[in-house]
């Protein structure tokens, strides 16, 4: 899949988002996801490649479905 083909992709239908698309998609502050993901670094919907940090989309959701206060 070339670059553009991938940014074409839908967000719902991605594997993992960007902070910045994950900010978009659930309506969360980008500097309140940062912060989640500095508390727990080792959080189940996370991964971090080098110094980016991707959000796994259906665990993401997963964890917002699960807790009532973030």
């Amino acid at each position: 899949m070339k670059k553009d083909q991938w940014q074409e992709l839908p967000l719902s239908q991605r594997f993992t988002l960007t902070l910045r698309e994950a900010s978009q998609y659930f309506h969360i502050g980008e500097k309140k996801l940062r912060r989640m993901a500095a508390e727990d670094p080792g959080a189940g919907f996370l991964i971090h490649n080098g110094r980016k940090v991707l959000i796994i989309r259906e665990e993401f959701e997963q964890f917002l479905r699960q807790t009532s206060c973030i």
